[in-house]
């Protein structure tokens, strides 16, 4: 009788339990952008979930495997990765050359570099961040925008992403 009812029991908990496998983490990105106000060097970072990146690879790459493994699909998503981020100082895009990426089992990160002229470091910031919006409906962009001690957050969804928000010039000195 006992062995009956803790196996009940057994069933019923793996019946109930919530598998890892079901649960959705969502579609999004993660990217700072950070601007040194005495250099005018200009870094950006994108963290991408393996999850999200790996399945785009299917539309972005479309001729290539759609796996992080195939050489052909990597450059796709750097050419991809490059069309569907902007960045402006004071209406001027800024040139960003890829520096690194890292291709983990969790997540995909680039890491970029560009420079402006000190005298811009304190002007208004627009941003474009529509990475993977065309592939997921529900995809969610966070921006962070690190410049003079102070970071401000951009959030770009859905239709919306290739819309660009700007940040208001910075006056005060720190």
């Amino acid at each position: 009788m006992i062995k009956r009812v803790v196996a009940l029991f057994a069933a019923a908990s793996l019946a109930l339990a919530p598998l890892p496998a079901a649960a959705h983490r969502g579609h999004g990105a993660l990217s700072v952008v950070e601007i040194d106000v005495k250099s005018g060097e200009v870094r950006v970072s994108h963290r991408v979930p393996t999850h999200d990146a790996e399945p785009a690879l299917a539309l972005i790459a479309p001729d290539a495997q759609a796996s992080l493994d195939d050489p052909e699909a990597v450059e796709a998503l750097k050419l991809y990765m490059d069309k569907r981020f902007l960045l402006a100082v004071s209406s001027q895009t800024v040139a960003l050359a890829l520096k690194d990426m890292t291709l983990g089992a969790d997540e995909v990160r680039f890491e970029y570099s560009g420079r402006i002229a000190p005298n811009q470091t304190r002007a208004e910031v627009a941003v474009i961040s529509a990475l993977f919006a065309d592939v997921y409906a529900d995809e969610v962009n966070q921006v962070n925008i690190r410049r003079a001690g102070i970071t401000r957050t951009l959030i770009f969804s859905g239709a919306e992403a290739g819309v660009p928000q700007s940040l208001e010039p910075l006056t005060a000195e720190p």
